[in-house]
């Protein structure tokens, strides 16, 4: 698991509040916003996306923190398809019983590390976005 920044080494965004929330805050809250798919089908991936293109050019911070969620969503569901084929050998069944529980403990930990200002890079990420 790595993480990119340390809370000492702050982004520079002048003071720039999302919503009218701290950037950590709302950082947090793009990341808690994939959980809106257990509710509403694609909705997990829509409303971190739609979060991070507001205001990924007012912010860094939101940028680098957008951009790790969707690389994120797009290697899980490249797991999922993975896992999804290989149940035909028997051991995607445990990689689609595994895959929601990794994604569940992932989600928890970069919010929580949004939070305290740290930019976390999901395990696992494919790098699509820069």
């Amino acid at each position: 698991m790595e993480v990119l920044n340390q809370p000492d080494q702050p982004h520079n965004d002048n003071g720039f509040k999302p919503w009218g929330m701290e950037p950590n805050s709302f950082a947090m809250l793009m990341h808690f916003s994939q959980f809106a798919g257990y509710i509403f089908p694609l909705a997990g991936f829509f409303v971190p996306v739609f979060m991070w293109a507001s205001f990924k050019n007012e912010s860094s911070l939101i940028d680098q923190h957008g951009k790790n969620i969707i690389n994120w969503i797009i290697s899980i569901v490249i797991y999922y398809v993975i896992a999804g084929i290989l149940v035909v050998l028997v051991i995607g069944l445990l990689a689609l019983a595994i895959l929601p529980v990794i994604s569940f403990i992932f989600i928890v930990i970069a919010a929580v590390r949004a939070a305290d200002g740290e930019v976390y890079r999901y395990p696992f990420t494919i790098d699509f976005l820069k």
